[in-house]
């Protein structure tokens, strides 16, 4: 009866912790209005090692106070004051040549073409197979995610 039971604890014990890395998203941010810092340690009296634009995506993997440590789209990491970050989403094109188009499907009229590295405005971050997304110049539209990055 006692193994029955630590089984079964052992168990649920595994089941919460399934269901908890499940319901952890990945938290992605916008570089503000302004371009920040980028250092190798938690203090401006790090290494400074390059300037993120405004509006480069970043996910932020770890918070220490009032600095965060990030991952670019390359996969480089760094820190940066959290206070220079936004909550508004951009995202990257991974692919030359990706479609938007007018709707989440493979045969929707495409209402532009995206080259490489271009920066489009998340317009719902509800992610499935495809992504709601904004130009700057007000062309909106559908885009796989498999095709960009900061989701």
């Amino acid at each position: 009866m006692r193994s029955i039971r630590s089984h079964s604890r052992l168990l649920a014990a595994g089941i919460l912790s399934l269901v908890s890395c499940a319901a952890h998203a990945f938290d992605f941010k916008t570089v503000g209005a302004r371009p920040v810092v980028l250092y190798d340690a938690p203090s401006a009296k790090g290494a400074r090692l390059y300037v993120a634009p405004s509006g480069m995506p970043v996910e932020v993997v770890l918070s220490y106070g009032e600095w965060v440590k990030v991952r670019d789209a390359a996969g480089d990491m760094a820190w940066t004051e959290a206070r220079g970050l936004s909550a508004k989403r951009n995202v990257i094109v991974r692919v030359a040549g990706t479609k938007v188009r007018s709707a989440p499907e493979d045969n929707a009229p495409v209402v532009m073409t995206a080259d490489k590295n271009v920066l489009l405005e998340l317009v719902d971050p509800d992610a499935g197979p495809w992504v709601r997304v904004r130009h700057r110049d007000g062309i909106s539209g559908y885009v796989k995610a498999s095709e960009i990055w900061g989701i």
